[in-house]
């Protein structure tokens, strides 16, 4: 335990130092302006965001994108308490009771409300992540490639489950990815995989270009389909914060804790994220809070309970994506990439071989979010204003990253048109309603479970029961079919509660 506080202090010099300092900054100034306008989400911004760390120092490009992962869980907060505009759906509970207590004259005490339910949210789950990571990375560097594969396929899988709409979708979704992470130089055998006799594709296709794509690219082509029919909101003169008082603050620690605790619990499960905290926390509250009933009318409880869950996901996101090399979420996802864009592979050696890097990443997830509620609290003015820019404007601008971020990677033509080529996929992913997010993690995951497979068959003699007879890698197998089957048992159970009468 000490030593895991030394470290910590050893992160959080290293994270004052200009360039880590700096990179916070901007990571919590752009997550705020990421979260407040509508049509940039959270894993989209951090996406954009990714290419221009490629020729950074890895601790600041991890850093930047954490920063922006946090603020992003709380700038979505003031446009829809002053303008009942969702900055994405982490912000959709938000409008039942945040918005009404602003329509009743409250707006900022809404908003005091929850920058202290994203502070105290964000605190909780980081000491939870920095007590539970060095644990967790200790139990996993007894495991071995039989069990790093069940992991990483319980990984895919438990994205897919948790995809919105149908399951089979998702699962189509993922086999996209995977077929696309397949492409290039087998990494065994050295063989051609999909390159259909081209050389440009015999490296493969960046995981970066796809990511660009299908969330930058099909944003935009999505928002042009719409004509772009998002138009600038009135402003709301005299925007300001209110914090709740010491007595009005201990009233709610119950619903403080219950929320901050789901929230980092559900980051943790891989796939789940800032959305399904949120609207979990949400409805947690409603049924087992206080004052339950009350729930939709303009109650403090209705603020607190989605922000504190949303922001305390970060860190639970965090834990198997250090640990075990699993993302926790979309945002984390791409997390994953920057470190495998450094030449960095998350997992259990990660607390060996680059434990300064980490607990600077630590470190600057606490600094982070008092960055976050200060900055938040004396510019929110000016976060509002924005919301003047035209929705055409913005999605101009992303474009613009897009091709500068997908042409910073290999300085190849080629990349520009497939992140094009991605996102008219991601544009037709969406208006077919299939999910993006087990398309990416296919990419990012599908070589890692390959490598793990691979190796296991050439340690255990091509015997594929191993994932089955090891008592741990069968556990995970056994979990990863419980997950994929409850769609279909929660379908049979609705169902059987229709047919059988009451």
């Amino acid at each position: 335990m000490t030593d895991i506080f030394v470290q910590l202090g050893v992160g959080f010099l290293h994270c004052l130092t200009p360039a880590n300092l700096l990179m916070l900054v901007i990571g919590i100034t752009l997550g705020l302006l990421v979260g407040v306008l509508p049509g940039l989400t959270l894993v989209m911004g951090v996406a954009l965001a990714l290419p221009f760390t490629y020729k950074m120092d890895v601790t600041a490009s991890i850093v930047l994108l954490t920063a922006m992962y946090i603020a992003g869980t709380y700038g979505g907060a003031f446009t829809a308490i002053l303008f009942r505009i969702p900055g994405e759906p982490i912000d959709v509970p938000m409008l039942w009771d945040g918005y009404t207590m602003g329509r009743n004259g409250h707006a900022a005490k809404a908003l005091g409300w929850t920058l202290m339910a994203a502070l105290i949210g964000g605190v909780i789950s980081g000491v939870i992540m920095v007590l539970l990571t060095q644990p967790l990375a200790k139990f996993a560097l007894r495991l071995s490639s039989p069990e790093y594969f069940a992991i990483l396929v319980f990984g895919l899988s438990s994205v897919v489950a948790l995809g919105r709409g149908a399951l089979a979708n998702a699962l189509i979704s993922l086999s996209v990815g995977l077929l696309i992470g397949a492409v290039g130089t087998d990494p065994i055998y050295g063989a051609y995989r999909f390159t259909f006799g081209s050389s440009l594709l015999a490296d493969g296709i960046e995981f970066l270009v796809v990511m660009v794509g299908a969330y930058g690219v099909g944003e935009v082509l999505s928002r042009l389909e719409a004509g772009f029919a998002t138009k600038p909101v009135e402003q709301i003169s005299g925007a300001r914060t209110q914090l709740p008082s010491t007595r009005e603050m201990l009233a709610l620690k119950v619903p403080f804790l219950r929320s901050s605790l789901l929230g980092n619990v559900i980051g943790i499960v891989p796939g789940a994220g800032a959305t399904i905290a949120s609207f979990v926390s949400y409805g947690v509250e409603a049924q087992f809070g206080r004052r339950s009933k009350e729930m939709g009318t303009g109650v403090a409880e209705g603020i607190v309970a989605p922000q504190a869950a949303a922001t305390a996901s970060v860190g639970g996101a965090l834990v198997p994506l250090l640990a075990l090399g699993i993302p926790g979420s979309g945002a984390t996802a791409i997390i994953l990439g920057a470190f495998m864009l450094h030449g960095i592979q998350p997992g259990p050696q990660i607390l060996v071989t680059s434990s300064t890097m980490v607990y600077t990443v630590f470190a600057s997830l606490f600094l982070g979010l008092a960055l976050m509620c200060l900055i938040g609290y004396f510019a929110i003015r000016f976060l509002v204003k924005i919301l003047d820019f035209p929705e055409a404007v913005v999605s101009a601008y992303v474009l613009i990253l897009c091709f500068i971020g997908a042409l910073s990677i290999r300085n190849s033509v080629v990349d520009l048109w497939l992140m094009i080529g991605f996102g008219i996929l991601g544009y037709l992913f969406e208006r077919l309603k299939f999910p993006v997010a087990p398309l990416v993690l296919g990419v990012i995951l599908g070589p890692l479970a390959e490598e793990s497979f691979m190796n296991s068959m050439i340690s255990f003699s091509n015997d594929w029961t191993i994932f089955f007879t090891r008592p741990m890698a069968g556990g995970i197998m056994a979990l990863t079919a419980v997950v994929l089957a409850l769609p279909f048992i929660q379908k049979w159970w609705v169902r059987r509660r229709r047919v059988v009468p009451s």
